[in-house]
C-alpha cells in the first residue's frame, strides 16, 4: 500500500511482505516485533543485492539530509547523552546479548565488507538476497534487514524491515514518542536518499 508520508510518496508495506518470505533473520529474531516493512526505490536485476549492501553502507545520511532531518538527528544524539540512552553498558553484549550468539554455523562465517561501515549497527550475517545487523541501546534491541526480493514485473528492488525488542515500559514508551518523527520525516528523507543515490551509481 501507498502512503504518503512528509508530502512524498512512500511505499510501506504489509507486515506480510516480510512474514511471507522465508528469511533467515526468523530463526534468530523471532521474539523482536516487527516495526516496519518498507519497498525500496532500487530497481535492478538478481545479481544486484551486493551494490544495494554497500551503499546502505557508505551512504550519506543523515549528514546529506535535509536541516529538519539533521536536526532531530542532533537532537536524539544530545538527548542520549544526556539520559545515558547510548552508554556501552546499554549495547550489545552489556545489557543484551548479541544475536550473534543465536546464528546458525552456516551464517556466522558469511562476508562483510572490511571498508563498510554500519556504525552504530553491527553486521550479524550476509547472504545473497539477505542482510542483516544488529544495535542495542538504553530503550531497544533492534535489527536493519535489508532484502533483495521480485518486484513482479520480471526484475527485483530492495526490502527494508525494521525488528525491535524495546526495553520494558521505558522502551515502548519512547518508541511511542519518536514514531511520529520518523514516519513524517526521517524515513521520507531517508527513502528518497536511497532512490537518489541507488539512481545516481546506475
Amino acid at each position: 500500500m501507498a502512503e504518503v508520508l512528509g508530502g512524498t510518496t512512500t511505499l510501506k508495506l504489509a507486515e506480510t511482505a516480510h512474514t511471507a518470505h522465508a528469511w533467515r533473520i526468523h530463526e534468530i529474531a523471532g521474539d523482536f516485533d516487527l516495526e516496519d516493512v518498507w519497498a525500496l526505490d532500487t530497481p535492478g536485476g538478481p545479481d544486484d543485492f551486493g551494490k544495494l549492501v554497500k551503499q546502505f553502507s557508505s551512504g550519506n545520511f543523515p549528514d546529506g539530509s535535509p536541516l529538519p532531518v539533521r536536526a532531530l538527528w542532533a537532537l536524539r544524539w544530545k538527548l542520549g547523552a544526556l539520559l545515558g540512552l547510548d552508554e556501552r553498558s546499554s549495547g550489545l553484549d552489556t545489557r543484551v546479548g548479541s544475536l550473534r550468539g543465536k546464528l546458525p554455523q552456516d551464517l556466522r562465517d558469511t562476508p562483510t565488507g572490511p571498508d563498510e561501515d554500519w556504525l552504530p549497527f553491527t553486521p550479524l550475517y550476509r547472504l545473497d538476497d539477505e542482510f542483516a545487523a544488529e544495535m542495542a541501546n538504553r530503550t531497544m534491541h533492534g535489527v536493519l534487514h535489508i532484502a533483495w526480493v521480485e518486484d513482479g514485473q520480471g526484475g527485483h528492488r530492495g526490502q527494508m524491515a525494521v525488528l525491535v525488542k524495546p526495553n520494558g515500559l521505558f522502551g515502548r514508551l519512547y518508541m511511542g514518542f519518536i514514531k511520529p518523527f520518523r514516519y513524517l520525516i526521517i524515513y521520507p528523507a531517508l527513502m528518497r536518499m536511497i532512490a537518489r543515490e541507488w539512481k545516481g551509481d546506475s
